[in-house]
């Protein structure tokens, strides 16, 4: 007889699984821990529970067979060069992508791509189906997993299923430009409750379901046609490991490290930094405007004052972000060529990831954090930042149009399309006496420690918990 499949009481499913497969010195395959926001959260949630992980291995090709990382059972998803192309990099992130965020760039349509992500959704949901016991919990992540919901439900009425948004949700006068808009709604109502880093994001799904599908609301409630079925939609703002960073942050190498990346630079009195995905939705490019334009203003100047621009790699093969890497690249070059010194370039412009402890001291050494996004979810590097500011020195400029900003209103707030004030917000926190800075910051660090990420993991379960009950749940328990 064939072995009783192995089901869990909670499963998680993201688009990538928590793990990247590495190949070691001697030739070796391993897998290693992801670093990252939702993986430092959902350790935080499997610790002590029967879960597992759906996601893609991130690879293409025939998944590896499931196996376990620590508390956690991994169960691979698999993907080919085509779903790669067409899933991903076309639908999830070259249509969906640009619509949710204020289409910046615009947003491509092609029906291919649609199928492609109809039939990994399925995928999804039948690998979560699987493997979900009775009744079990399933939080599904993300905008690349909007119709495993209702594909779900079909499949396993009696699990109880969340969907938690990372990325903003559109206005629906963006959100209705998608040919596909009803169906990725009825995607997402397959859930019992749905989170969004604002609350303006949770109505703007609301309002969408209302004006798109017709669908009766009430407050955060939408009622789901021919069922007797309500799908609640409320904010629960993502966080950062506070007291993991903080800890990180105040190792020894750590902090001397981050004095060696001063020494490093010059030991210029104020070194800022900017921490992104090479994304056009990060701001990079007015950012760089405004530095440039305070250089050429006199306003600063190296060696006294210079910029750190790390830019992590991202989503290469996607047109709109090859393009920006050579704008962004062009723009460093022309700045440093007009504007550096030698052996003191205006911009240090670094194209490649760091681990932790690297970005830690980074953190430290920076007096000035650049956070300027035209659109963002939430943006945990502004988190991370003040994490990892013990020592209460530093200074953050935060774009209005980030959640983080709606928690942490004390920053230097900037709108980054007013090239003018973002340079008024860089002088104000360049010429903030220290002390001022000092009480800021110390009001960041509380905001930040107070709402950490295992309590956002914690108020996400329990209103998942508390959840509008289904009929036929019910039914079940009696």
């Amino acid at each position: 007889m064939p072995a009783a499949r192995q089901t869990f009481d909670l499963v998680i499913a993201a688009n990538r699984l928590p793990v990247d497969q590495v190949t070691t010195l001697d030739g070796q395959i391993e897998w290693r821990r992801s670093p990252g926001g939702l993986v430092t959260a959902m350790e935080s949630v499997m610790r002590g529970r029967d879960g597992a992980w759906v996601g893609w291995a991130g690879e293409p090709g025939a998944p590896p067979e499931p196996f376990g990382e620590g508390d956690i059972h991994l169960h691979p998803v698999g993907l080919s060069a085509a779903d790669v192309r067409d899933y991903y990099e076309g639908f999830s992130n070259d249509t969906l992508w640009p619509i949710y965020h204020d289409v910046i760039v615009p947003a491509t349509f092609h029906r291919e791509w649609w199928t492609s992500y109809q039939s990994v959704n399925q995928r999804f949901a039948e690998a979560v189906a699987e493997i979900a016991a009775e009744q079990a919990t399933v939080w599904v992540h993300d905008y690349q997993l909007q119709l495993v919901p209702a594909m779900l439900r079909r499949l396993r009425p009696d699990v109880r299923i969340g969907w938690f948004d990372h990325i903003p949700f559109p206005p629906v006068e963006l959100f209705a430009q998608l040919p596909w808009r009803g169906q990725l709604l009825e995607g997402l109502l397959g859930a019992d409750f749905l989170g969004f880093q604002r609350q303006a994001d949770a109505r703007n799904f609301v309002r969408a379901c209302s004006q798109l599908l017709k669908a009766q609301t009430r407050g955060d409630l939408v009622q789901v046609e021919g069922t007797q079925r309500q799908a609640r939609a409320s904010a629960v703002p993502i966080s950062v490991d506070f007291k993991g960073l903080e800890a990180l942050a105040k190792q020894p190498e750590v902090i001397a490290r981050a004095r060696e990346i001063r020494a490093s630079l010059g030991d210029p009195r104020v070194l800022m930094l900017g921490v992104d995905r090479l994304d056009y939705t990060k701001g990079i490019r007015h950012r760089l405007k405004a530095y440039e334009e305070l250089l050429v203003e006199r306003q600063i100047g190296p060696p006294e004052v210079t910029l750190v621009q790390v830019a992590t790699p991202s989503r290469e093969r996607v047109a709109a972000y090859r393009n920006l890497r050579s704008e962004v690249e062009q723009t460093v070059g022309r700045i440093n060529g007009e504007l550096g010194q030698i052996g003191s370039p205006a911009v240090h412009y670094l194209h490649h990831s760091y681990p932790r402890e690297e970005m830690a001291a980074l953190f430290l050494a920076a007096d000035v954090m650049l956070v300027t996004p035209l659109r963002d979810g939430m943006n945990l590097v502004a988190k991370e930042y003040v994490a990892c500011r013990h020592d209460l020195g530093g200074a953050l400029v935060l774009s209005e149009f980030t959640g983080a900003w709606h928690e942490l209103h004390q920053a230097f707030a900037c709108n980054p399309h007013d090239i003018e004030g973002l340079k008024q917000a860089i002088l104000r926190a360049i010429n903030t006496p220290a002390k001022d800075k000092q009480r800021i910051m110390r009001s960041l660090r509380r905001r930040v420690s107070d709402h950490d990420v295992q309590r956002w993991a914690a108020r996400y379960l329990a209103a998942l918990a508390a959840a509008p009950e289904p009929p036929l749940r019910e039914e079940t328990r009696r």
